[in-house]
Formats: C-alpha cells, structure tokens, sequence
C-alpha cells in the first residue's frame, strides 16, 4: 500500500511539473527595451512613400494618390519628387521641404512654398525605419507613408 501511494505521488508531481511549465511558457511577457529617442539625425537617406486621399475643392472631392523617393538628409532638409494622380490626370511634381523631429519621434513635415506639396505631422516607427503621417494642409486630406530604402 505504502508503495502505492509513492508510486501515485511520483506520478502526481511529474504531471504537475509538466502543466506547471507550460503555464510558465504562456504566461511569459516579451522583453521590452528602453527607446532612445529621437532627433533630425534620425531619418537619413532614401525613404520610398506613398500617399492616399482626397483633394477637397468647395465644389466637389477628388480621388489623389501618389508615390516617389524622399530623400532625408540628417539635419532637417527633405527633396521627395513624386508623381501622382488627382482624379484620373496624373502628373509629377517636385517637393522639398524641412522637418523637425521630437525626442518623443513625432515629426513634422513642411513644404518650402511653391514647391508643389504639402505640410505632414506623424510619428517615427521602428527606429526610423518607417514614418507614418497625415496631411494638415487645407483642402486636402491625405495619409502619407514612407518606408527606408
């Protein structure tokens, strides 16, 4: 009887032993590491982007997408010449610009006037590997993504 019982017992903390580690695996959190921030300095070098939305006139809503090369140099200055279509015409435009870039990696996006584009304002991903933005320039409303080359 005695040996019974040990025999159970044995049996009983091999299998709680098991489901215990199992538990343990699931319930693991992923480790999370500290961002450093971020600054101009962050994006530098060939982003591909592209853009969708809408140009708002006060008569009607036109259908503009677009895509091109911006290029970013470290201290502040972007050229991204693009081609685009508004409504079906399509076309190819310059654009150059400034951004800033905060500690907390929200960047703006401004165009040098007459440059053929628009102001952005968004946020940095994955260490400067992609920047996700919206248009703040009236009339149009367009969502602007650009990823590192």
């Amino acid at each position: 009887m005695k040996l019974r019982s040990l025999t159970l017992l044995a049996a009983a903390a091999a299998a709680a032993a098991i489901l215990t580690s199992g538990v343990r695996t699931q319930l693991s959190l992923p480790v999370v590491h500290a961002h450093q921030g971020c600054s101009n300095a962050t994006l530098i070098g060939n982003y591909a982007f592209s853009f969708a939305g809408f140009s708002n006139d006060p008569k009607k809503i036109t259908p503009f997408d677009g895509a091109g090369i911006a290029n970013f140099d470290g201290s502040g200055n972007v050229s991204a010449p693009f081609v685009y279509s508004l409504g079906g015409t399509s076309g190819t435009s310059p654009y150059t610009g400034t951004y800033t870039v905060d500690s907390n990696c929200a960047v703006s996006i401004t165009a040098t006037p007459g440059s053929g584009g628009d102001n952005f304002v968004g946020a940095i991903v994955g260490d400067g590997d992609e920047i996700l933005t919206t248009d703040i320039s009236s009339p149009d409303t367009v969502n602007l993504n650009l990823k590192r080359q």
